[in-house]
């Protein structure tokens, strides 16, 4: 189990975010973490432990935003700790997940085998490395197809 929180705003989201994982915090308490977008740039904090500590870093450290996505979590994959919090980001993208992937490991050793490297041990972590790899080949593409 885990619970997700997703927010669109005219305003800074990281305080409801906050408040909505605390109500979601019965899913999981083994890690929480948050992302947010700001000027275009993402920007991820995560902690082990409760929402109270994340609450904690951000109070050190906020994190601006209109747009952002929250995780609790309880661990499938990977020990609970920071690294292997939610949400696993990338340059282009941000993935909190609620699941399993049964097939992450082979999907971990292709892209392994592309260059792509893994921070956790999460099967999330495999969404976001296939997801950047998309955004490039197509980012690509489009370049490509305008200089033709």
């Amino acid at each position: 189990m885990c619970g997700i929180v997703g927010i669109v705003s005219n305003k800074s989201v990281s305080a409801n975010i906050i408040g909505a994982l605390k109500k979601l915090e019965y899913r999981g308490y083994d890690s929480a973490g948050i992302a947010t977008i700001n000027k275009g740039q993402i920007n991820e904090q995560k902690c082990s432990g409760r929402v109270d500590n994340l609450e904690k870093i951000l109070f050190q450290k906020p994190s601006n935003g209109n747009l952002g996505i929250g995780h609790v979590r309880w661990a499938t994959h990977g020990i609970p700790n920071k690294v292997n919090a939610h949400p696993h980001s990338s340059e282009a993208v941000s993935v909190v997940h609620n699941g399993i992937i049964e097939n992450s490991d082979k999907l971990r050793d292709e892209y392994i085998k592309k260059g792509y490297s893994f921070k956790s041990q999460t099967d999330t972590e495999v969404i976001t490395v296939i997801l950047t790899d998309f955004f490039k080949i197509r980012r690509f593409n489009k370049l490509y197809l305008q200089n033709s």
